[in-house]
């Protein structure tokens, strides 16, 4: 297995930016500790994590919080910037308008999923238990792109389409007669 570097999670993260329009953070001190976070998620998970929240180092649970998340094209949209501020908008690069915190759009289920992971048994389990008792746990569904057939097996649908950027209303389920929870 290749090493992984800065400059290989640099170059994949600028690339990206292009392909969607957006831009790196300006700060190059606080683009390096992203970067550099992105590289050690990588490393320790063996997937590059959001480097701003908490994985559960298990692939299944954290499939949202692949950088880019799933949470960054809306983000950036509506704030801006994505929340760690990794990926901005032109005028934010520009410095033509304030970067401002993002509040936090990950579900509370799934973050209890990855802080039971990190905190103590008894924790874990309360966080987890008062994330249930709010909402039913989801089963992963096969979900599909109407614009464009992409498909994904997970909770939910993505806030946008990887492919094609068509929103989450675009995604419809597909019934299947196998049981994939098991």
């Amino acid at each position: 297995m290749t090493a992984i570097t800065i400059d290989m999670v640099r170059k994949r993260a600028e690339a990206d930016a292009r392909t969607y329009g957006y831009y790196l953070n300006p700060d190059p001190e606080f683009l390096q500790s992203l970067l550099e976070g992105l590289k050690r998620n990588e490393e320790r998970y063996g997937y590059p994590s959001c480097p701003c929240r908490l994985a559960s180092g298990k692939f299944d649970y954290d499939r949202d919080i692949l950088c880019p998340c799933d949470y960054r094209d809306p983000d950036v949209q509506e704030f801006g910037a994505c929340y760690c501020a990794l990926y901005v908008r032109k005028d934010i690069y520009e410095g033509k308008t304030e970067l401002l915190p993002v509040p936090e759009r990950r579900p509370l289920e799934k973050q209890a999923k990855a802080y039971g992971t990190a905190a103590s048994k008894a924790e874990a389990k309360a966080k987890v238990e008062r994330a249930l008792t709010a909402k039913a746990e989801a089963k992963p569904k096969l979900w599909y792109c109407k614009q464009c057939g992409y498909v994904v097996f997970r909770d939910e649908p993505p806030y946008v389409c990887p492919i094609c950027k068509a929103k989450r209303e675009m995604f419809a389920e597909i019934k299947t007669q196998i049981d994939f929870s098991g």
